[in-house]
């Protein structure tokens, strides 16, 4: 066991002594995602990154299926900046798209993004 000096900033972030528990990093390790996975886990949390485009993804779970000129509409924007928005959804697998006649319809991709969404709301009203 090997015994360091912590400066008292740190103290809170930095464990002062060094014991592994070989136990919990072998069930850690029994269960490691793929690199694969976690990058593309990542991917999704890069596009929600952006505060416009959680907001597009909760309308879209809010509103169902909702068009370019809908979401462009609920933003405050033009159509363009709405389609940049939703095509980053899109290309993310957040979000799909169908066109009907001249018109572009959103919606997400499954329930697994709308239980993201409702859960990080949930936790976000809980800091309160």
């Amino acid at each position: 066991m090997e015994t360091r000096t912590v400066p008292a900033d740190n103290s809170t972030e930095l464990c002062e002594i060094t014991c592994s528990s070989p136990d919990r990093v072998a069930a850690v390790l029994s269960e490691q995602v793929s690199d694969n996975d976690v990058q593309g886990m990542a991917e999704i949390f890069k596009a929600l990154a952006d505060p416009t485009r959680v907001k597009v993804a909760y309308m879209l779970d809010r509103g169902g299926e909702l068009c370019v000129c809908d979401i462009a509409e609920l933003l405050g924007c033009s159509t363009a900046t709405a389609s940049h928005h939703l095509r980053t959804l899109k290309n993310k697998d957040i979000a799909k798209s169908r066109k009907s006649g001249k018109n572009v319809y959103y919606s997400l991709v499954d329930d697994h993004i709308r239980t993201l969404l409702h859960i990080t709301l949930e936790h976000q009203k809980e800091k309160r």
